[in-house]
């Protein structure tokens, strides 16, 4: 599904990633784990080919398509979405306007979807204009719930939520996600920017990877990886690696 050789990515003419390489393949959910700054929400705004994240060397390349200097329109269109940790409200813009921007599906399809995140009363409202934290998350589910991409992007998809938006956004995830389907059938794949942990709750996740300093410092199981930090800190990663 996704593939990231040597990624050297530099934001306002300093570096921020160095020797990434990370490989997702069909069907997998990858965790990424790492303290604030260190480039995890940089990651995922270079492969979805934000403005402003400049790829000096490295390639990143979606389903044998080389997407590095790609814009940002095609590669939705090849099938990434990508949920924010902090998207813009947008005044004027109304969500259903929106919706129906990025759908094939009809009015009733789409209120048919809202329904299913309570967000059925929000579609004649100006984009995260007012919305609470949780409001906001059901919002960026929903908006993946109508692209439908094959590779969904979530930074930090618990921050800002309750927990009864969280377990609703959690089985809303994992359905997205095609966590219901044996994963030799399952065509979506996804990466998981999160903090504590609490996605794995509602869905298994394949593989575990921490980045510290602009660089991913380790892999493996994301469960045992996320009680290490919690009991040793992402130092015991450093130490880890190092040894």
């Amino acid at each position: 599904m996704l593939d990231i050789s040597d990624l050297h990515v530099e934001v306002g003419g300093t570096e921020k990633l160095h020797d990434i390489n990370l490989h997702i393949g069909e069907g997998e959910t990858h965790i990424l784990m790492g303290p604030n700054g260190s480039g995890k929400s940089t990651l995922l705004k270079a492969i979805m080919g934000f403005g402003g994240y400049t790829i000096t060397s490295g390639s990143i390349v979606f389903r044998g398509t080389d997407i590095t200097r790609m814009p940002i329109h095609e590669r939705a269109h090849l099938g990434i979405g990508m949920m924010f940790q902090h998207p813009p409200a947008i005044s004027g813009l109304k969500l259903g306007k929106l919706l129906a921007a990025t759908s094939h599906h009809g009015n009733e399809a789409l209120e048919a979807l809202a329904q299913t995140v309570n967000m059925e009363k929000f579609l004649t409202r100006d984009t995260n204009v007012g919305f609470s934290g949780g409001e906001i998350k059901r919002s960026e589910v929903l908006q993946l719930k109508v692209q439908q991409p094959d590779f969904l992007m979530l930074d930090e998809p618990e921050s800002g939520v309750d927990l009864e938006n969280m377990s609703l956004m959690g089985k809303e995830i994992a359905n997205l996600l095609e966590k219901d389907v044996h994963i030799v059938n399952r065509r979506r794949s996804g990466l998981i920017i999160t903090h504590t942990g609490y996605i794995l709750d509602y869905l298994e996740a394949d593989q575990g990877h921490v980045m510290i300093n602009g660089q991913i410092r380790c892999h493996g199981n994301p469960r045992e990886i996320l009680r290490v930090v919690k009991e040793k800190g992402y130092g015991e990663c450093l130490r880890c690696k190092q040894m």
